[in-house]
């Protein structure tokens, strides 16, 4: 496994879908392999400079920042889960359960764990088979359905969404 190593420089370089190809991942699943990349890079950025408290506040009953962070990881993770055909354990759920009620991490430590996310989401995607993207999985106790390559594609644009809401929270902590 390859694990994601990001850094405050990499915010020089252009956006990951600009840099090319990602090593050993299909192209059909590039865009959410980039995608996944950015949010592992974007994530520190985001968080520099903002403290313990900061980082657990819920400016105006907004989730905090600390949450979306956890949440990325729970929620990548389950996605993923669900797309190697596999039913959530009980230590997944009580992970997701857990997730709105943590505290007390810093900006490294929920980096660190954004970053090994990424790193076994991205193992998946180059493990995953083009001819299986489009087999059909159940998501959750309704076992709504979905395919590999929906949930792939999910997972991604669910983790920057949650990227995009600690953005717009960490500016807002930080002008106060």
């Amino acid at each position: 496994m390859i694990a994601v190593e990001v850094s405050l420089a990499s915010a020089s370089l252009p956006d990951v879908w600009l840099r090319g190809p990602v090593d050993g991942v299909d192209p059909f699943l590039e865009p959410a392999a980039q995608a996944l990349l950015q949010v592992a890079e974007e994530l520190p950025r985001r968080l520099h400079g903002l403290s313990v408290e900061q980082l657990w506040a819920r400016p105006g009953g907004a989730a905090s920042v600390g949450f979306h962070a956890l949440h990325v990881c729970g929620a990548t993770e389950r996605l993923l889960t669900y797309a190697r055909g596999e039913a959530l354990s009980p230590e997944q759920r009580q992970a997701a359960a857990a997730e709105a009620q943590a505290s007390g991490l810093d900006a490294g430590a929920l980096s660190a764990r954004v970053a090994a996310a990424v790193t076994a989401a991205l193992a998946q995607l180059r493990a995953t088979p083009r001819e299986r993207l489009l087999d059909v999985r159940e998501v959750g106790k309704l076992k709504l359905p979905s395919t590999v390559l929906g949930l792939i594609y999910h997972a991604a644009e669910h983790a920057t969404r949650h990227v995009g809401q600690i953005a717009t929270t960490a500016k807002l902590l930080q002008a106060a």
